[in-house]
């Protein structure tokens, strides 16, 4: 991952309505231009529903 995960959240969330499904906030990452492996943390992830940014966040960190 390039950008941290701080970056990565903000850069790519946008549009988002929380909460959101994982399915949905994948859709929209991929959608704005998130990179694969950002998209793959996130399938990856045992949550199913993100209720704000941080949970993105915290997720990414634990891979990066």
């Amino acid at each position: 991952m390039e950008e941290t995960p701080l970056e990565a959240t903000r850069k790519y969330v946008e549009g988002v309505t929380w909460p959101v499904d994982k399915e949905t906030l994948i859709e929209r990452m991929e959608a704005n231009g998130a990179p694969d492996d950002v998209l793959q943390t996130l399938r990856d992830t045992d949550k199913d529903r993100f209720t704000a940014p941080s949970e993105i966040q915290n997720a990414l960190w634990m891979e990066a």
